[in-house]
């Protein structure tokens, strides 16, 4: 497993600011899995509604899927999301939420991963999908 993912699952890497920006924690990660955990507050998650806006839910399930696909980097590999699409499928107010990504294909350059946001009963919450590229060399350096 990728070691920068390792040091975040030890608390010796803190986590990413948009974890700490939105509220969620990496709980558990493998190779190409990650599970993610978060507790909804209406006064910080909510949209004019006053259910979970579907940022905070995209949000939750990009790092998910983010973190699963790096647990499969090799040492001077990262990755950029090409495109993300997510379904939302029932609303939610306040909720301990779970989000498992899961790497569906892992291509040499594209890999497709999955995730399932659910509820505390197991309801789906929410289904996304991203398309990753793996990026090396100068490329993966930003260069």
């Amino acid at each position: 497993m990728n070691a920068l993912v390792q040091g975040m699952l030890r608390g010796e890497v803190p986590p990413p600011p948009v974890a700490r920006l939105v509220g969620f924690d990496l709980v558990e990660a493998s190779e190409g899995r990650s599970l993610f955990r978060m507790t909804t507050d209406p006064a910080r998650h909510a949209n004019p509604m006053g259910t979970v806006h579907g940022g905070v839910l995209c949000d939750l399930a990009d790092a998910a899927m983010g973190v699963a696909i790096a647990t499969t980097l090799a040492e001077g590999e990262t990755f950029t999301t090409l495109e993300l699409k997510i379904n939302f499928l029932r609303p939610v107010w306040r909720a301990e939420l779970r989000a498992e990504g899961v790497v569906v294909q892992r291509g040499r350059t594209v890999s497709l991963v999955e995730c399932t946001v659910t509820d505390a009963d197991g309801r789906l919450v929410a289904r996304a999908n991203s398309t990753c590229m793996t990026l090396r060399g100068e490329k993966a350096a930003g260069r």
